[in-house]
C-alpha cells in the first residue's frame, strides 16, 4: 500500500516527504518500527513518544505522524496532526481496510450492566444463528475462541485488528462495551454505530487517571449518542434528559416505572432448584413473555435493553426466549451451583456500590440464610475495605472474610481492615484467610435454603499475590467443592 492509500479520511498537513511512500504498519511503539511502518507519535499521561522519534527514524522508519515539528532529515515523511490518538484511530482503520463497515456495529455503555448487558445481546444473535464477535471487561470473543484484553474498549489499533479477525471469521455482528475512556483516550474515533444501548450512569470512574467530574464522564460517556444510528436509552435513569441533549442518534427508550418503548409487566423472582433469575412480559414495540437465568431487577433492564436492540434485525423470537433462558455471563451474578441444598453465585463486586446491590438483590429471593465469601484486594484505598466490611454485616446473615488479590500487603492486615467495617454492625462472620478453604467451608456448612455469594473476583482466573499471579478461578473452586461434598 502507499501512504496516501491509508490518509483519505485523515485531517493532517504535510510537513514533509511524499504520499507516495510504501507503507505495510502502524505503530505507536518505537521498538516495534520497521521499514515501512508509519510511526504514530503520541503524547501520554507519563511518556510522550514524539521523543523516540530518533530510535524509530534509526529502525528504518520512513513516515511520521506527528503534533509538531519532527526534526528530521527531509528523506523522511511527516504528517502533523491536531490528535495523534485521533489519526491511530483513523489509520488503523485503514490499515485493515475498515472492517467494522462489513458487520453490524453494536455498542453498549453505561456505569453497570454493559459485561452482562453484552452477552445476552451475543447470547441472542448466536441462538438465532448469526455469528457473533464480543469485545469487553472480559476480553475479546469470537465465536467461541476468547482473547484477554487489557482495557475494556482496547487500543484502537488492537479493536481494529479484532474487527479484522471477526469480519475474516465470518462475524456478521460486533457486539462491545464503549466505555467512557474510549471515546476520551479517542480509541473508538471513526466506528459508528447501527445500534447503541445506554443503561445508566452514576458518579463513578471519577479521579486521578480517570475523568476530573461527573460533567466530563457523562459528556464522553453520550459521544456514543452522536455516533450511532439508533440508541436505547434508559428512560428511568436520573440523567435521562442530560443524557440524550445533543443527541443524533434516533432514541428509543426502555422501561420499569413508567411510559417507554419497551417496558417490564408483572416482573417475578424465580428461584427453583434448577433455576435462578426473572420472569415478566415485554411490552411495547416488540412483546414477548420472558424468562432470564440472572438474578436482581437490574438485570430486567439489561434484558430488556439487549432485546430491544434485536427487535430490529428480525430474529426468530422463540430463539430469542431461549436464549435468555439459558444466559450465562462469567463472573456477573453467574449461579456456578445449584440444588436443593443452596445456590452459589459468583459475581465481580468489589467495591462497596456493587456489594451492596448485589447483597439486596439476593435478598429478594429469600434465602434461608444470605452468606457472603468476599476479601478486598492489597495496595488499595482502606475505606473501600472498611464500606464493604459495613455493608456485608448488615446485609449478609454470615460473612466469610478471607483473600482476594493481596498483592503486596498481609492478607491478615487486609481483614483487620474489613473487620473495622463488620464492628460497625452486629453481623455474624468468620475469618478464613485462604480463599479456597473458606469457598470449600461455605459449601460445607450450607443448609438447606442458603444462598452463598462468592464475591470480589468474577471472571478473574489468578490470585495476586508477592507480585505474582496463581491460578485461581472461584468457579472451579466451587464446582470441585460441591462435587468432592456431593451436593
Amino acid at each position: 500500500m502507499k501512504l496516501k492509500d491509508w490518509i483519505k479520511e485523515l485531517d493532517y498537513e504535510l510537513l514533509q516527504g511524499s504520499l507516495s511512500e510504501e507503507v505495510n504498519e502502524i505503530v505507536y511503539d518505537s521498538r516495534k518500527a520497521a521499514p515501512g511502518s508509519v510511526f504514530v507519535c503520541m503524547r501520554g499521561a507519563n511518556v510522550d513518544s514524539h521523543r523516540f522519534i530518533p530510535d524509530a527514524v534509526k529502525a528504518g522508519c520512513r513516515v511520521l505522524v506527528t503534533e509538531k515539528a519532527a526534526g528530521v532529515s527531509e528523506t523522511v515523511t511527516v504528517l502533523r496532526v491536531k490528535n495523534s490518538r485521533n489519526a491511530l484511530a483513523l489509520l488503523s482503520a485503514a490499515r485493515f481496510g475498515y472492517p467494522a463497515r462489513r458487520m453490524t456495529m453494536i455498542g453498549v455503555t453505561g456505569t453497570k450492566g454493559k459485561t452482562t448487558t453484552t452477552y445476552m445481546i451475543k447470547a441472542i444473535l448466536e441462538a438465532c444463528g448469526g455469528k457473533a464477535g464480543l469485545i469487553g471487561t472480559n476480553g475479546a470473543m469470537i465465536g467461541e475462541e476468547h482473547f484477554k484484553t487489557d482495557n475494556t474498549t482496547p487500543e484502537s489499533y488492537i479493536l481494529q485488528e479484532y474487527f479484522a479477525k471477526m469480519a475474516d471469521a465470518g462475524c456478521r455482528y460486533v457486539v462491545m462495551e464503549v466505555s467512557s475512556q474510549s471515546y476520551l483516550m479517542r480509541r473508538v474515533d471513526g466506528i459508528f454505530f447501527d445500534y447503541a444501548v445506554f443503561l445508566n450512569i452514576s458518579n463513578d470512574h471519577i479521579g486521578p487517571n480517570e475523568h476530573a467530574s461527573f460533567e466530563e464522564y457523562l459528556h464522553y460517556k453520550k459521544q456514543l449518542l452522536r455516533n450511532s444510528a439508533v440508541c436505547l436509552v434508559n428512560r428511568d435513569d436520573a440523567h435521562f434528559d442530560d443524557i440524550t441533549e445533543g443527541a443524533l442518534s434516533r432514541i428509543e427508550t426502555f422501561s420499569l416505572e413508567g411510559e417507554a418503548d419497551l417496558t417490564a409487566e408483572g416482573i417475578r423472582y424465580i428461584r427453583e432448584h434448577d433455576f435462578v433469575g426473572l420472569e415478566f412480559a415485554m411490552k411495547g414495540m416488540w412483546e414477548l413473555s420472558l424468562r432470564v437465568n440472572v438474578p436482581g431487577r437490574f438485570n430486567v433492564y439489561n434484558a430488556l435493553a439487549a432485546a430491544g436492540v434485536c427487535s430490529h434485525l428480525g430474529l426468530d423470537e422463540g430463539r430469542v426466549c431461549h436464549a435468555l433462558e439459558h444466559i450465562k455471563v462469567d463472573g456477573r451474578m453467574e449461579i456456578v451451583h445449584r440444588s436443593q441444598t443452596c445456590t452459589v453465585i459468583v459475581d465481580y463486586a468489589h467495591n462497596a456500590v456493587s456489594m451492596e446491590s448485589l447483597l439486596t438483590t439476593l435478598r429478594d429471593y429469600r434465602p434461608k440464610r444470605l452468606v457472603c465469601v468476599f476479601g478486598c484486594g492489597g495496595n488499595r484505598a482502606k475505606d473501600r475495605r472498611y464500606s464493604m466490611g459495613e455493608i456485608g454485616g448488615r446485609l449478609a446473615d454470615l460473612c466469610i472474610i478471607t483473600a482476594d488479590n493481596s498483592r503486596f500487603e498481609n492478607v491478615e492486615d487486609i481483614l483487620a481492615d474489613i473487620k473495622t467495617g463488620l464492628a460497625r454492625t452486629d453481623g455474624a462472620y468468620l475469618e478464613i484467610p485462604d480463599r479456597r478453604e473458606a469457598i470449600e467451608y461455605s459449601l460445607a456448612h450450607a443448609q438447606e435454603g442458603d444462598m452463598i455469594a462468592v464475591i470480589g473476583k468474577g471472571h478473574e482466573n489468578y490470585q495476586e499475590i508477592r507480585g505474582v499471579r496463581h491460578p485461581f478461578l472461584d468457579r472451579s473452586v466451587v464446582e470441585e467443592a460441591a462435587a468432592r461434598l456431593g451436593l
